[in-house]
């Protein structure tokens, strides 16, 4: 017994010592950081919902006030994970140098993409990303497990509400995400590490919320941001929501990583990006689940987001992609530089 203990803490120190390791330390930094900030956060955006509402205020800085206002304190607690996962990247970086004890890994500068191949690329993208989750949702209307709505939103609503988070959340999560926060890392790790790590804080990102039922009595608590970061990790402490909901946002993530690397730019990242959004948004606003049917919760779950079908679907489009990205690689290719260890 003594001795697999021996050998478990020995095998999860070098973890800790690899880069996927500094990565998963990186995150965790990151949600301890945001716990102890939201707090803060979210009382300096109440006081300023408030100096909104009295009308003194310049016009972005009462828009600003008043989503605060409207803004729950899961919101905040987004907004703080993320400021504190890019105030933390410059440790990552300091402790992946240490591990591989030199400058790490730097991509070769890449030509500009052209406008034409740029607009080709989100093109691309979007038909793959759309068209394969829709066709999963027609196959799971057929099969029973969604229904059509009878009472549909007009057309002006399916447009604005399908259209507006299509354009705006892409250009901005892959600014962030595969632009900024993935570019940097590039500098100083390897592709696969990289890759991981912020495929991982994207799919924390995006299940900030934490069970239906909870409530944190004052946000304004020095530790409600560790109330709220509890209640969220009870996520994980169930099996169904690891593989059937985290698992495919972190797919998500890898392959819109992947597709970064492969061209040497973001369209065709931002492409599928806002073909998975378009195909989510509208699908949901057409249809509704139907309750019981005998593949939920693990074939899928509440939306085309969750399950195991979804998580199928993706691979299938990770597989077209790979053919399709042929058109777009990156010229001259990304090439990493190691040293040795």
């Amino acid at each position: 017994m003594r001795c697999g203990t021996a050998k478990n803490a020995a095998s999860l120190k070098r973890f800790f010592q690899s880069e996927a390791g500094a990565a998963v330390l990186w995150v965790l930094s990151a949600l301890v950081l945001a716990a102890v900030i939201t707090p803060w956060i979210y009382q300096a955006g109440k006081n300023l919902a408030d100096a909104a509402a009295a009308g003194n205020l310049p016009a972005f800085l009462e828009w600003l006030g008043n989503a605060a206002g409207r803004a729950k304190f899961g919101r905040f607690f987004s907004r703080a994970l993320v400021l504190s996962a890019l105030v933390m990247l410059p440790v990552l970086f300091w402790r992946i140098r240490r591990i591989r004890g030199s400058t790490g890994t730097v991509g070769r500068p890449l030509e500009p993409v052209s406008w034409g191949s740029a607009l080709a690329q989100i093109g691309v993208g979007f038909v793959i990303a759309a068209g394969l989750l829709w066709g999963l949702g027609a196959v799971l209307e057929a099969i029973g497990a969604y229904s059509v709505k009878l009472d549909p939103p007009a057309v002006a609503k399916f447009l604005r509400k399908t259209l507006i988070p299509a354009v705006a959340a892409p250009l901005l999560e892959e600014w962030l995400f595969r632009g900024l926060i993935l570019g940097l890392w590039l500098r100083f790790a390897r592709p696969l590490a990289a890759c991981l790590g912020t495929s991982l804080f994207f799919a924390f990102v995006h299940f900030l919320d934490p069970p239906d039922g909870s409530v944190i009595p004052d946000p304004s608590a020095p530790l409600a941001g560790f109330e709220l970061l509890g209640k969220i990790l009870l996520h994980f402490a169930n099996p169904q929501f690891f593989v059937t909901d985290f698992a495919t946002l972190f797919g998500i993530g890898m392959i819109l990583a992947w597709a970064r690397l492969r061209t040497g730019a973001l369209w065709f990242s931002i492409g599928l990006h806002a073909g998975w959004i378009a195909a989510f948004k509208g699908f949901n606003l057409l249809h509704e689940t139907v309750a019981n049917h005998p593949l939920r919760p693990w074939g899928v779950g509440e939306d085309l987001r969750s399950g195991m079908l979804p998580l199928a679907t993706l691979a299938i489009t990770a597989g077209v992609c790979h053919f399709a990205m042929r058109a777009f690689d990156a010229q001259p290719r990304m090439t990493v530089t190691t040293d040795t260890v």
